[in-house]
């Protein structure tokens, strides 16, 4: 029998991802889609009897609408909420505001698998120049942030995202894990991946092969040593779920038509 439960998920959908862009630290709602995933995410969690005593989300916005929309379905909208930019998504340089699509065509597919998915590879660093540099750089929620804000990153990969995510995770989440409350993360596709990876020892050469869909809680289900006693499950229709999982694929992909 676990020792501790922890239920992890990826945004419902944002703005950007509807048009297949890289979306990373600019700051966009969710779609109409992505409020539809996060309520029937917490319908479906209301139905499975969870009751979270804590949620932890990223200072952005899309991860921040997701945990309440969800706990506005469950009927626990007085449950405590933290957010951190250590839970931010995965910090992607100069491919913001990018379609991944046309960078397929441009790039190839290969090339932007490596840059969306693999371990130890970080995209080109985002430039003053970069359109979305000042939207970035100068929003106020880095001014609160517990490093300089000259000292957050440019680009990262999924290797930099565990690494500013871990302190987090050992000093704040673990705490109150190891507390016995119950715990919700509303995070994004590379900090929950990250984090999966710590927590389940996912190799450097299997993760660039995890894809989480939008909206779709994990359960985590460790032991005393925070150990998993078994691989991560997916909540909900399996086959809708592997679907989805397609779908995310599919997005660093050519399109048909350009093929």
């Amino acid at each position: 029998m676990a020792k501790y439960r922890l239920v992890l998920l990826r945004h419902g959908e944002g703005a950007w991802t509807k048009e297949n862009r890289f979306c990373s630290w600019v700051d966009q709602k969710l779609s109409s889609d992505g409020i539809k995933e996060a309520q029937n995410c917490g319908k479906h969690l209301k139905a499975l009897g969870f009751e979270f005593d804590l949620v932890f989300t990223s200072v952005l916005s899309r991860s921040i609408q997701t945990a309440w929309l969800i706990l506005q379905e469950m009927g626990q909208e007085w449950v405590p909420i933290q957010s951190s930019w250590r839970l931010n998504e995965r910090h992607y340089g100069a491919l913001i505001g990018l379609n991944r699509a046309e960078m397929a065509l441009n790039h190839g597919e290969e090339q932007v698998k490596i840059w969306r998915r693999s371990y130890d590879v970080t995209p080109p660093p985002i430039s003053e120049s970069h359109p979305y540099y000042a939207e970035i750089y100068n929003d106020r929620r880095y001014k609160c942030s517990d490093v300089p804000q000259e000292n957050l990153p440019k680009a990262e990969s999924l290797k930099d995202v565990l690494e500013r995510l871990l302190p987090y995770w050992n000093e704040k989440i673990v705490p109150e894990l190891k507390s016995g409350k119950m715990i919700l993360i509303s995070a994004h596709g590379n900090s929950s991946r990250a984090l999966l990876k710590h927590v389940e020892g996912i190799s450097d050469e299997d993760i660039i092969n995890v894809t989480l869909p939008t909206g779709v809680p994990i359960l985590l289900e460790l032991d005393e040593n925070l150990h998993p006693l078994g691989p991560h499950q997916f909540l909900g229709d399996q086959e809708a779920i592997q679907a989805a999982i397609k779908k995310v694929e599919d997005q660093g992909k050519v399109k048909s038509a350009e093929k």
